[in-house]
């Protein structure tokens, strides 16, 4: 069985999306899945334009192209005219939850037209328990049988980060830098923690001059590194190299940083909202998403090396969790049943 991914999210600068698709990918042909990803380079996926001629017409035909049997939608997003089985991952539900402040016709494409299309799909995948909630809730008659949890995995090269040298004063923050990650509570946090910097890693958006603002009026300003995009090798280096990982979101639909720093060993705090306290279980702690003091409490404690034993020791367990070979085994499956659903009509017709 041939199954095509799209993989448009790899394509210049991959979040957490661009992630999940290379990860499943290669886990999924080493559990013998013939996947096809499938991009256009020339296109560039942030530019909403480009993004929709992509799901809208190149991808359909370069599905079509490679003869698959099944299309993953593996971006949330699904093309309106398609004449194979397809199954989505939706990540979460934040175009109908936390972007009210983005442009009307972004809500339509991302929210409700994506949302009709889903009921079409053969399967749905969600990164959580939290997402197919959320999910449910807005699609409000749908099967929850068709409906399945497969957490994604973490890269190998997160959890080959031994020996790590913690400086003893980063907090790193990972992630678009958009409202809903909240990196404000962090800046607040940190005239109370007078040794300590933030760093924060990932592309930005407005609210990155709000952020760099408020850090300016409480005299933090050359304590707040904004390093946009990274390359990998940056990247890993700021995970092994950081006191603690802090992700104060308002909303997630997985968590990939709390993820990512479990399987590596790295010490993080995580907010008590979405998904995160799902994600990390009793291996993180969780602070109230707004409580500027339950932030700084946690942040002093994992910067004095307080946290350094429980995050080894949750190590093998984010690994277990959070593994790409027993996502792409249960991956594998929902595409079985995708396919032989649309086949059993086909037979019945004879």
């Amino acid at each position: 069985m041939r199954v095509a991914l799209d993989a448009q999210l790899t394509v210049g600068t991959p979040t957490g999306i661009g992630e999940y698709v290379r990860g499943l990918g290669e886990a999924l042909r080493r559990e013998g899945v013939d996947a096809v990803e499938l991009c256009d380079p020339e296109l560039d996926p942030w530019r909403f334009d480009r993004r929709v001629y992509w799901d809208q017409v190149r991808l359909p035909q370069c599905a079509r192209q490679c003869r698959a049997a099944v299309l993953h939608c593996t971006a949330g997003t699904v093309p309106f005219v398609l004449n194979l089985p397809f199954v989505v991952t939706v990540h979460d539900v934040a175009w109908f939850r936390v972007q009210s402040h983005t442009r009307p016709y972004a809500r339509m494409y991302f929210g409700r037209f994506a949302l009709e299309r889903y009921r079409k799909a053969a399967a749905l995948v969600v990164d959580s328990e939290f997402s197919r909630g959320e999910l449910l809730d807005v699609m409000g008659s749908f099967a929850p049988e068709r409906t399945h949890v497969i957490y994604p995995g973490v890269a190998a090269d997160f959890g080959a980060l031994d020996g790590r040298a913690s400086d003893g004063r980063t907090i790193l923050a990972v992630g678009t830098i958009e409202r809903r990650k909240n990196l404000e509570v962090l800046i607040r946090a940190l005239p109370a923690l007078p040794d300590a910097r933030i760093v924060a890693i990932g592309p930005p958006t407005a609210y990155q001059r709000e952020c760099s603002a408020l850090a300016q009026a409480l005299g933090v300003g050359e304590r707040v590194a904004f390093l946009g995009y990274v390359e990998r090798a940056t990247l890993l280096a700021a995970y092994a190299t950081c006191a603690v990982v802090a992700v104060p979101s308002r909303y997630e639909g997985f968590g990939y940083a709390a993820a990512q720093a479990l399987a590596a060993g790295v010490p993080c705090v995580v907010s008590d909202r979405s998904s995160l306290p799902e994600v990390v279980g009793s291996d993180a702690p969780q602070v109230a998403v707004d409580d500027v003091a339950g932030w700084v409490e946690r942040l002093s404690a994992a910067l004095r090396g307080e946290g350094e034993a429980r995050a080894r020791a949750a190590r093998a367990h984010a690994r277990e969790r959070f593994g790409w070979q027993s996502a792409a085994r249960a991956m594998r499956d929902v595409y079985d049943a995708a396919v032989g659903n649309a086949a059993a009509p086909r037979a019945a017709r004879g």
